[in-house]
Formats: C-alpha cells, sequence, structure tokens
C-alpha cells in the first residue's frame, strides 16, 4: 500500500467531465475539481481539452496534482499526454481501464510507467448504457439486439466507479492497485430488459444476434471498425459465460456493497 499523502481536490483534473463517469467523478468532487473536454470551456470553471490538439493538454494540467483519465482511442496519444502531465507537476493518475484489460495493454502501460502514483480501474459494462448510451435507442424504440445469448454479467452503476475514483484521486493507499469493479449481480439482457419493462410498462424485445451483423450494424452508425470489433467482442464474452463472475473492488475501496440494478433504475431516466 502506498504511504501517499491526501491529495487536495482543488488540484484535481477532470478528464471527459461531460461523460457517463467523467460528470460524476467532476460533481462528487464539488466545484474544486476542474473539469476538461472538448465542450468544457462552456462549464462554470471548465477547461478546454482535446486528445487530438496537444496545444491544450499542457494548459489543462498546469497547477494540477491528479488526473482522472478517461483514454483516447490511440494509446500513443495518452503516453505522450502522461509525459506532458508529469512534466507539468502531475503528481497522481487514476485511469478508467475496462475488465478483461490484457497484462500487456499499452494504455495501462502508459500510466504504470508514468513514475506518478497510478491507480487502474476496470470496470465491467455500465449500467447507464441502458439509458443513456448504445443500448438507449433501441430500448427506446421497443427491441435490443445483442450477440450476448442468454449469458450472464454484472453490470455496475457508473455512480459507485465515480465514488471509487474520486478514492483513489483524494486518499493515500491506492498507489499500485488495480481494482476490479463488478455490480452485486451477474443478470441476462433478458432479465434486465424484464425489470425495466416491470418500471416503464412499454414493452422491450430482447433478440440474440450473430455477431458479424451486430459489427457490421455498429459500423453503419458510424462506429471505427476497432471499436465495432472491441464491442462486439466484449458482448460474445458474455454470451460465452467469460464475464460472468463478480468482482470485489467496490467493496474494498468504498466499504460496501455495489448498487444493484434496482437501485440504478431508481435514479434512471425510466424512474
Amino acid at each position: 500500500m502506498s504511504t501517499s499523502s491526501a491529495i487536495n481536490t482543488s488540484s484535481i483534473l477532470v478528464l471527459g467531465a461531460t461523460g457517463k463517469t467523467g460528470r460524476r467523478v467532476t460533481a462528487l468532487l464539488g466545484p474544486a475539481g476542474r473539469p476538461a473536454s472538448r465542450s468544457a470551456a462552456s462549464v462554470l470553471g471548465g477547461t478546454t481539452f482535446d486528445w487530438s490538439a496537444p496545444d491544450t493538454w499542457e494548459p489543462a494540467v498546469a497547477g494540477t496534482a491528479a488526473v482522472y483519465v478517461v483514454p483516447p482511442d490511440n494509446p500513443s496519444q495518452l503516453a505522450e499526454f502522461v509525459t506532458v502531465a508529469v512534466k507539468a507537476g502531475v503528481t497522481r493518475l487514476v485511469l478508467l481501464s475496462m475488465r478483461g484489460a490484457p497484462g500487456d495493454d499499452p494504455f495501462e502501460a502508459a500510466i504504470k510507467d508514468s513514475g506518478a502514483e497510478w491507480t487502474i480501474l476496470r470496470p465491467t459494462w455500465f449500467m447507464q448504457n441502458f439509458d443513456e448510451d448504445m443500448f438507449a435507442e433501441p430500448v427506446r424504440h421497443g427491441e435490443l439486439a445483442v450477440p450476448a445469448g442468454q449469458g450472464i454479467h454484472p453490470f455496475i452503476d457508473v455512480v459507485d466507479i465515480a465514488e471509487v475514483a474520486v478514492v483513489a484521486l483524494t486518499e493515500p493507499g491506492h498507489h499500485g492497485q488495480t481494482y476490479d469493479l463488478s455490480g452485486p449481480e451477474a443478470l441476462s439482457f433478458a432479465e434486465m430488459l424484464a425489470r425495466i419493462v416491470a418500471m416503464t410498462g412499454e414493452p422491450v424485445l430482447y433478440n440474440d444476434i450473430e455477431p458479424d451483423e451486430f459489427a457490421a450494424g455498429l459500423r453503419a452508425l458510424g462506429y471505427p471498425d476497432e471499436i465495432a470489433d472491441l464491442v462486439t467482442m466484449l458482448l460474445v464474452r458474455i454470451r460465452t459465460g467469460e464475464e460472468a463472475h463478480l468482482s470485489d473492488g467496490v467493496q474494498r475501496v468504498l466499504g460496501r456493497a455495489p448498487r444493484t440494478f434496482a437501485d440504478y433504475l431508481g435514479s434512471s431516466k425510466f424512474a
């Protein structure tokens, strides 16, 4: 365990501050946290940050001791940013990774090799995908088609991810730790949709489709090939049962059980 000291929230930069986890991390940090994104200039106290514009990086990290990192698509960009951040005085990095990331994952390697204190968060699929992201539109239209079969998976509430991230960003004792984060129960897509239907009264069909069909659909929506292939692969891992296990990272960091799917639904757009 690290013997590092706590970090003042006024010196924490939140990348991806308008995203699902980033905006919740920003909210938990309060007005002293520094939200950063391409649209953050419109946020009071926000900082403009664009992965594709390296000239925005150094101004964003100036005076910053810690950074919550939602990574770009390109690991070399992350490695270059980390060098800039540490040179500017950043001493702590918390990376949003994903469950199943390989041991030699280049995004995680960039953080671990930075010379700063680091913590890696590896969450499962987000519950909020059903009302805020890629599943939301199909659910609204009454049919969700994914290649997950009857496989089960412990989706996590992003509020739990944000709370873990804030602890890792602000408190000592988390340097060198990789936290696998999951919800408390593994459910199938059919079970989760049934619970949404029970709350809303609006029917939603679950359609298990072939991986190639799903990946082609993502490409038709404008997803890059590598992202379409990655998302499809992760769903197939649910289908094959590789993603059914629970993880204890939320309990280890927060000292409580993760939020349930029912908890999520009660605070979601479905409520």
